[in-house]
């Protein structure tokens, strides 16, 4: 017989330490749902960061989970993932599933998933987009950093990334453009970005518009992020891109995205985990799934004012695996 559960949801609101901005939106807080599943003996947590940018809403969000309540009572973590599309309501909930399963076993998701145990992993820091001058001064500060995440997406932006490059010779850079460019500045973009040593450029283009990259060369390995949410997403990324970036409210979960990670490698694509702007709670799964990706961005708590209890311990460039007290 299988156990009923109990769902309790809740909408966060974590402040930015300053503004995060990109191509198309800034914001000073993030605004997170969080679900827990409960037995009576034990709880699972999930987060989720619902993006306006793939059509979701906060409201919205919750409202999809809510609406699954009443089918708790005998739904699987298995069964989940027909019973709800991928994107971030999903993302809370097979979370919260797996931490759940997690505490129930006593033992560490990571040995439910047949996977090695989880060791530090090198972060990427986002340098927000700005002027020149100003992204050149946050770079500064932060150039100590093994790895940078430098939002573009914006006229002048061979300009912002010199000054990048200037201000820390030193580091490792990925460039997001948040599809930001076109096909007039393409070339020029990726020049820019190759005369900076720049180790890979994430959605140059627009999803729907990217077939232009299977045409212009780029001196610089391309990674699809707006173009690559599920499996369902990789047949269409041949001959345009060399990566792709997993992240946990596009797949929907821990779940898809491990499947998500198998498949894109058996095409020969790289790996790239990354996260939206959110607490640790959302980065713990991601952490799991990173374990072995060629680029890590899970920067998103470093970017806020504070953290949740038992966050991610962060040791200069490194993040390490999260605590059971957090999830997992």
């Amino acid at each position: 017989m299988k156990t009923p559960l109990t769902l309790r949801l809740s909408v966060e609101r974590w402040p930015i330490r300053g503004v995060f901005a990109i191509s198309r939106e800034a914001k000073t807080e993030a605004v997170v749902v969080v679900a827990e599943l409960g037995d009576g003996k034990a709880v699972g947590r999930g987060e989720c960061v619902p993006y306006r940018w793939y059509g979701e809403t906060v409201e919205g969000v919750a409202a999809a989970i809510e609406a699954l309540r009443p089918r708790l009572a005998g739904l699987t973590r298995a069964e989940l993932q027909t019973a709800m599309p991928a994107g971030a309501a999903r993302n809370a909930l097979d979370c919260a599933f797996w931490d759940l399963e997690a505490k129930r076993a006593g033992r560490p998701v990571h040995e439910l998933a047949g996977m090695p145990v989880p060791h530090a992993l090198t972060t990427a820091y986002t340098l927000s987009l700005g002027t020149p001058a100003a992204m050149a001064e946050a770079a500064r500060q932060v150039a100590h950093r093994e790895l940078l995440k430098v939002k573009l997406g914006a006229d002048g932006d061979p300009e912002r990334i010199a000054a990048v490059r200037a201000a820390a010779p030193n580091a490792t850079l990925i460039v997001d453009a948040n599809e930001g460019w076109r096909a007039d500045n393409l070339a020029r973009n990726f020049a820019a970005c190759a005369e900076a040593g720049v180790a890979l450029v994430e959605q140059p283009l627009p999803a729907g518009a990217d077939g232009l990259l299977a045409d212009v060369p780029h001196p610089i390995p391309v990674c699809a992020d707006e173009s690559a949410h599920t499996r369902d997403s990789l047949s269409t990324l041949a001959g345009k891109y060399d990566a792709i970036n997993v992240k946990l409210d596009k797949t929907g979960g821990l779940t898809e995205a491990l499947a998500l990670v198998s498949e894109a490698r058996q095409r020969g694509l790289d790996i790239m985990v990354g996260c939206m702007v959110a607490t640790s709670l959302a980065m713990a799964p991601a952490v799991l799934l990173a374990q072995n990706a060629r680029f890590v961005d899970l920067d998103g708590p470093l970017l806020l004012a504070r953290d949740r209890e038992n966050g991610l311990v962060y040791e200069g460039s490194h993040v390490l695996p999260p605590e059971r007290a957090l999830w997992g």
